[in-house]
């Protein structure tokens, strides 16, 4: 879930290219030996400042954070250094990219006591723990109200809709080979259309004048009509917690969100955290899975990452839930089906769209 606090701060660390650095004071073990765990994580990993004091305060243990790129990009490096990691816990494989993290043995499986806080049906595709869950959204298409309105014409409210030559030329959507939230989408294709039918779909909507770009952030904060840049495509892919996103980090003070969402288009994301596989400080990595998953962490994730937190005793602000609710029936498929056919799809889907 991969998120859009990101609305300002992902463009700056976007911007930089490499491989961005949070580092908190150092601390010492019981032994006095210091210990600074590396915790990789994607761009969009935004939370408050300082929110690992406390961690510290109560191991001993402090906490770098090391960005790199999109959770795609993010998880392509760590499978490359699988076993002799670059960092200790990685954050950020989601639901759509969980096989191949699964297929390149990256983690080592631990089981934390918070996994008791969480609801069952987040836990279903990782029988070995591997990974542990950490948030839960949804992507789903966005549409700028503004814009419809001025033109007199109601949003796409379904994906069959975004075939109709009624809004050809509106749509921008980032690459799935590219783009967690890409990948999610065009999943979502796949779970409407099936396999056998998604492909027409993707035809016609190159036909119907899809742009795909690389990234969430050059469809959302530059081609999207209804962001803070502006763009000419007044429909994209994003996550339901857009709106609320928008609401809260407005130039102006506002209650009303600019950006709609179609609940119908939605497909539900699920965002994993695991401890790197070859890490030298595997207690203490463990103990960093037990902290991301407790509630002063969780409380933390949807006013910074825009997710619901997955332990359930966490408080989600009233700020947060007014603009953002799930849809009831979010598309979806389960990760060794994803596992079997991306590859083809992809391939597939490159053909269709970039001939």
């Amino acid at each position: 879930m991969k998120r859009i606090s990101i609305i300002v701060t992902t463009l700056i660390l976007a911007s930089c290219g490499a491989s961005t650095t949070d580092t908190s004071t150092s601390a010492s073990s019981a032994s006095g030996d210091t210990v600074t765990l590396k915790l990789l994580a994607h761009d969009s990993f935004t939370p408050t400042e300082g929110i690992f004091d406390a961690f510290t305060e109560a191991t001993g243990v402090a906490v770098e954070i090391v960005r790199g790129g999109d959770a795609g990009e993010l998880l392509t490096k760590a499978a490359l250094t699988a076993g002799t990691p670059e960092g200790d816990v990685l954050w950020g494989v989601d639901n759509t990219l969980l096989s191949r993290a699964l297929d390149a043995d990256m983690f080592d499986s631990y089981q934390s006591a918070n996994l008791s806080t969480m609801d069952p049906s987040l836990l279903r595709n990782i029988p070995g723990h591997e990974v542990t869950p950490v948030d839960y959204g949804d992507v789903c298409i966005n549409y700028d109200i503004a814009w419809f309105t001025e033109n007199g014409m109601s949003p796409p409210m379904t994906l069959d809709a975004l075939i109709n030559k009624t809004y050809a030329n509106l749509l921008v959507v980032p690459s799935p080979i590219s783009s967690s939230p890409g990948l999610a989408f065009f999943l979502a294709t796949v779970a409407e259309f099936g396999e056998d039918g998604w492909q027409d779909y993707w035809t016609q909507l190159r036909a119907n004048g899809v742009l795909v770009v690389d990234g969430w952030t050059q469809a959302y904060s530059t081609e999207f009509s209804g962001s803070s840049g502006k763009g000419d495509r007044p429909i994209v892919v994003s996550y339901s917690s857009s709106p609320a996103a928008e609401v809260l980090f407005a130039e102006s003070p506002t209650e009303v969100a600019p950006t709609g969402v179609a609940p119908l288009t939605c497909f539900a994301q699920i965002e994993y955290a695991g401890i790197l596989r070859g890490t030298k400080h595997k207690a203490e990595a463990q103990l960093l899975i037990d902290y991301l998953t407790d509630v002063a962490f969780q409380s933390d994730l949807p006013l910074t990452q825009f997710v619901f937190p997955v332990n359930s005793k966490a408080v989600i602000p009233e700020s947060f839930s007014r603009y953002i609710s799930r849809p009831e029936n979010p598309l979806s498929i389960e990760h060794n089906v994803i596992a079997e056919n991306r590859v083809a799809w992809l391939d597939e889907w490159s053909s269709i769209v970039f001939k």
